[in-house]
């Protein structure tokens, strides 16, 4: 399916490593021009290096996103760089230390909200207006199912995730009339490289080589873990295909949806 995506430009923030690695890479295989960002130059440079030697159009930006003036810089480079955003990913964020309610601090909320949701509305709130003007755009926020299920550990990333879902529901009523659509993605139990390397420290423990075949460390070790329905970990190149296709023209009738990637984990509709 041609998604229709050729020259269009996109800024995934927090690309320069796992699933922003991924959409980088994803979009560009759609012909999308990307713009890498990331905090390490060199981390974030070798992305976009890679994708143009693979073909694709790709430039790098460098800034942390918890500092307004950063941001402005890096969204004026962008856009210097590739031309106007069409595209915006907002992927970067994560969670700081593991902490549960015996040891939650309040510093720890107020630095998880900060680096998920405020850096998202950072970047967002100077790229929108360009795209309500153009009328046509895409907004995709990368949310979590701890926002949706949330568990007993690092009750400010799930509260932090949570909140992201609400803001898209807002934001997309709000430009929806624009032309730009605005969507969460939920990931579930995602095979990137630090599950990789824990599901493995864990195989070891339970008898298994470290090196064995994904395949047997996957099914001895996942439902541990998670109870996945699908019996097994989603893919970085699957959450890619779903942005690829709800950042098109194709799918300009979707907005304020929150896709859940988990396998059927969520018990509900």
């Amino acid at each position: 399916m041609d998604l229709k995506l050729d020259g269009k430009v996109a800024l995934v923030t927090g690309s320069s490593k796992g699933i922003g690695e991924a959409i980088a890479r994803g979009l560009a295989r759609e012909k999308v021009i990307v713009v890498v960002h990331g905090r390490d130059r060199s981390q974030t440079e070798r992305v976009a290096r890679t994708i143009c030697e693979q073909g694709g159009h790709a430039y790098a930006v460098v800034g942390d996103l918890t500092v307004d003036d950063e941001v402005q810089c890096l969204v004026e480079e962008a856009q210097s760089l590739a031309g106007p955003i069409d595209i915006l990913v907002n992927n970067a964020g994560g969670s700081g230390d593991t902490e549960d309610w015996t040891n939650s601090r309040a510093a720890s909320w107020a630095s998880a909200y900060d680096r998920n949701v405020l850096a998202a509305v950072r970047v967002t709130t100077r790229l929108l207006p360009r795209m309500q003007a153009a009328k046509w755009g895409r907004v995709v926020n990368i949310s979590s199912l701890a926002g949706l299920m949330p568990p007993a550990a690092r009750p400010d990333y799930s509260a932090c995730k949570a909140a992201m879902n609400a803001m898209t529901a807002s934001m997309a009523k709000a430009v929806a009339a624009d032309g730009v659509t605005v969507n969460t993605i939920s990931p579930g139990t995602i095979h990137s490289a630090r599950l990789d390397t824990r599901f493995r420290e864990v195989a070891v423990e339970r008898g298994l080589a470290q090196d064995s075949p994904w395949e047997l460390i996957e099914q001895a070790v996942l439902p541990i873990f998670a109870q996945v329905p699908v019996g097994r970990v989603g893919t970085l190149e699957e959450i890619a295909d779903a942005i690829s296709f709800l950042v098109s023209p194709r799918a300009g009738y979707i907005t304020g949806v929150n896709l859940r990637l988990d396998g059927g984990m969520l018990p509900t509709v």
